[in-house]
């Protein structure tokens, strides 16, 4: 019966697509071709008794099994690509998206721009204006591409000298890309979004050309606007781009300060807790203390030795003058649970000693501030450091001694 018939379909179809699923998930890129094969076969046996929409299903199934399988060409996946721009005009940008980014991953960039052209160019009827946003980001990646072609043509020029630009052909094409480039650049970045590398490329061309202006508005627009959604790279391109332009420390300083609050790990904390420790005032030194202690907090800043550093000679400052005692006390109190056995232990401090004497040293500083001669790191590194006769290491252990209570009024 037809009841039947369409039950018995829709059992294999899914049966199929576990088949298929399970090969993914295994890798076996062959074996899931071969299923993919089935399944599309079905459908054209079956399509007029039931429709079913699976072109999406297909096309992303079908992609990821090209991408991985062995024997795939570019020349197949290209075909493939172009299929699935014929089987429904509702995906058709989006296909020719993810066409044009395989293109890029294969080096062929010429045919990646030219698909992006007849992308731009494409039209039907309705589709037009509900795809608006997708043709927005074709034409993004058309002006990418032109900004590609732009920065080629500048390291020319630049590379020449000034022989280079009496080369009137070349710099006319040049300007040429940077205004395809600059147009499309800035009209997707217009858009709410996450555009780090379209704006990071806009910024390059407007930096060349001396407009300055142009340039730290788009990165305020991308950094402060709350239409945006909360994205650090807007705040680390807003530092960068003031530091290149000599702002003034007070500048920087405040641009680093909301990339803290938003990521405490970020790499430009050292950046930030340097400034800070420079400053006279002492609301920024203690804010500079809170910095670097907040980065040491989290797995990746463990080996860090310029971080230790910079943690090391503060503390130290703090214990030889024995003023503001209570920062380092405000700061340890939240951490003293947990930090000895995450950053001072004698696994730890074995390992430190073998791999990194100069992180062991500082290290070994501030553990014997925050916890004491006694403490388990503190007593393997300066023992090991005083055994290998190195003097800074005596020195360490003869200042940690002679500033044991207070390091005691410290660790509480």
């Amino acid at each position: 019966s037809s009841h039947e018939h369409k039950l018995n379909f829709r059992k294999s179809k899914e049966a199929c697509l576990s088949y298929i699923q399970d090969a993914l998930l295994q890798k076996q890129w062959k074996r899931a071709a071969e299923f993919l094969t089935c399944y599309v076969e079905s459908l054209e046996k079956d399509y007029s008794r039931e429709h079913i929409g699976p072109s999406e299903m297909i096309w992303r199934i079908g992609t990821e099994i090209l991408w991985h399988h062995s024997q795939s060409s570019m020349k197949e996946f290209n075909c493939f690509m172009e299929q699935m721009k014929t089987l429904g005009v509702k995906r058709y940008l989006k296909v020719c998206l993810e066409h044009v980014f395989h293109l890029l991953c294969n080096g062929q960039i010429d045919e990646a721009y030219q698909n992006l052209s007849l992308a731009e160019s494409w039209r039907f009827g309705e589709q037009t204006a509900i795809q608006d946003k997708e043709m927005k980001l074709i034409e993004a990646y058309r002006g990418l591409l032109d900004y590609y072609s732009w920065s080629k043509q500048k390291n020319i020029l630049l590379e020449h000298g000034e022989d280079g630009f009496s080369d009137l052909a070349v710099e006319q094409e040049m300007h040429s890309y940077f205004r395809k480039a600059a147009v499309n650049l800035k009209e997707i970045i217009k858009i709410p979004g996450v555009w780090d590398v379209f704006v990071k490329c806009y910024v390059d061309l407007l930096e060349f050309y001396g407009d300055h202006t142009e340039a730290r508005q788009v990165l305020n627009e991308y950094a402060y606007n709350s239409k945006f959604p909360a994205n650090p790279n807007a705040h680390v391109y807003l530092y960068q781009f003031l530091k290149r332009q000599g702002e003034s420390k007070k500048s920087l300083i405040s641009a680093l300060k909301i990339l803290h609050d938003v990521v405490p790990s970020h790499e430009l904390m050292i950046d930030f807790n340097t400034m800070l420790q420079k400053s006279k005032k002492r609301k920024k030194r203690r804010l500079g203390l809170e910095v670097i202690f907040a980065a040491l907090d989290y797995a990746g800043w463990k080996e860090n030795a310029k971080a230790w550093s910079c943690l090391a000679r503060q503390v130290k400052q703090i214990v030889i003058s024995e003023k503001h005692l209570d920062w380092i006390k405000q700061e340890w109190n939240s951490r003293k649970d947990w930090w000895p056995a995450f950053h001072f232990s004698r696994y730890l401090a074995k390992r430190n000693w073998q791999e990194n004497k100069s992180l062991s040293y500082e290290k070994a500083l501030v553990a014997g501030i925050l916890l004491g001669k006694d403490c388990k790191y503190f007593k393997y590194v300066s023992h090991q450091g005083c055994k290998a006769q190195l003097k800074r290491f005596r020195m360490l252990k003869k200042f940690v001694n002679r500033h044991n209570p207070v390091c005691l009024r410290i660790s509480g």
